[in-house]
């Protein structure tokens, strides 16, 4: 037996030198499992803020804790299967949901509150959720959409710490984000000190688009940025306490703690889907130019399983491409559910570096009724009219992204100021 046992304490030493050595990075350790926090193997050197857990876990000891986490939410772990023969001694990568998580590390969680997409990230977008329970921890579980956006402060009683755990996509209408300005919020109103734990920003540092007039703001698009932010959701969280965005001014007692091993130059592959309809890195990386057809009649693809990868309408010019939505897991009711549309697979084209126009001028020039082609959501996810008319007037790519250049300039200045990395 204490030969099994030193054969197994050798593995695990063995295992930690050769990864630390691989990359000369510090692993974090589980003590109370066979499992490391993995940061190298598999080629995954970012660590992110979840996983960074000597940062946090001290800060939680003792406390009465919520969570607004979802499936996105979780650490990556080495699990070594040791056996009494080295060489049969194997190991293999696993997720565990942060919940889980800090329930083993006996971390005190009282809540969890769900964004757009639910705990488990399987409603379709812009489904109401209810309020629950969570069948595998018992713990309840409080809705953030639909009509209670923003945690109320009967929903936050005994709550001493919050904890803020969403995979973001880096687009200003992707709705984490507006959930994060309204948990930071009701956290400064109520008192609570808020931890959000980083995630890296799989659209890198792209910073484009128009910038948001404040008249079109909604859960959409909260806050002066462009489309493209090119902001970790911790340095986001950063920037909306500095520039006194939450209500009256009032700023949360905000710790963000970071990603370990990421610049915001490195390529980020998403291990788990941030919501139903972005399936891959093809869909995440095409997602804010795509979703623009959101505000049209033209469909992106809910409804098949290539959803922001392709476009098309029964309205657009036949082309050679086409495809009939139907429903499926995050679309019920698709666009032109059951119709036959025409438009482009984008599904195999190269990754884009900024956000892409010509989609969308195309399928306008090409629509048959150019009148029914724009709907009232358009403008909200422009977050300015001036796009729409822009198209409509017939400008080209060039010289629509000209008019941002002024407010990308100005927008550069203040992001500066809250980056990380």
């Amino acid at each position: 037996m204490k030969h099994k046992i030193s054969t197994y304490l050798i593995l695990i030493g063995c295992l930690i030198v050769a990864v630390s050595c691989k990359s000369n990075t510090k692993l974090n350790i589980d003590e109370q499992s066979n499992t490391v926090l993995d940061t190298t193997t598999l080629k995954l050197s970012i660590q992110t803020g979840a996983e960074n857990i000597t940062s946090y876990l001290p800060l939680l000891k003792n406390k009465k804790v919520g969570i607004v986490t979802n499936q996105t939410g979780f650490v990556r772990k080495i699990k070594i299967n040791a056996t009494a023969v080295p060489q049969n001694t194997t190991s293999e990568l696993t997720k565990e949901s942060l919940v889980d998580f800090l329930l083993e590390k006996n971390i005190n969680l009282q809540k969890i509150y769900a964004p757009e997409h639910g705990f488990r990230g399987t409603a379709d977008a812009g489904e109401l959720i209810k309020d629950g329970k969570d069948t595998k921890t018992g713990l309840p579980i409080i809705s953030l959409y639909g009509d209670n956006k923003k945690p109320k402060p009967e929903q936050l009683i005994g709550i001493d710490m919050m904890v803020f755990d969403l995979q973001d996509v880096g687009a200003r209408f992707y709705t984490y984000i507006s959930s994060l300005h309204y948990v930071m919020e009701a956290c400064a109103e109520n008192n609570i000190p808020l931890i959000v734990l980083d995630r890296p920003n799989p659209n890198g540092g792209i910073v484009d688009g128009p910038i948001l007039e404040k008249e079109f703001t909604s859960f959409v698009g909260m806050h002066p940025i462009p489309v493209l932010h090119g902001m970790t959701i911790g340095e986001y969280a950063k920037m909306i306490n500095g520039e006194k965005w939450l209500k009256d001014g009032i700023q949360c007692n905000l710790t963000v703690v970071p990603n370990m091993n990421y610049t915001h130059e490195m390529a980020y592959s998403l291990p788990v889907k941030p919501s139903p309809n972005l399936p891959n890195d093809q869909s995440i990386n095409l997602y804010a130019s795509l979703c623009f057809f959101e505000g049209t009649n033209v469909s992106v693809g809910r409804g098949t399983e290539k959803q922001f990868q392709i476009y098309g309408s029964p309205f657009l010019t036949k082309s050679t491409f086409s495809f009939t939505p139907k429903p499926n897991l995050g679309a019920k009711d698709p666009v032109h559910n059951g119709k036959l549309c025409y438009g482009e697979d984008l599904s195999n084209i190269a990754k884009v570096n900024r956000l892409e126009l010509k989609w969308l001028i195309k399928a306008y020039n090409s629509t048959a009724d150019k009148k029914a082609f724009f709907n009232s959501f358009f403008v909200k996810l422009a977050g300015t009219k001036k796009l729409q008319e822009q198209i409509e007037k017939g400008l080209s790519e060039n010289e629509i992204r000209k008019s941002w250049e002024k407010g990308l300039d100005e927008f550069n200045l203040v992001r500066g100021k809250y980056l990380i990395y």
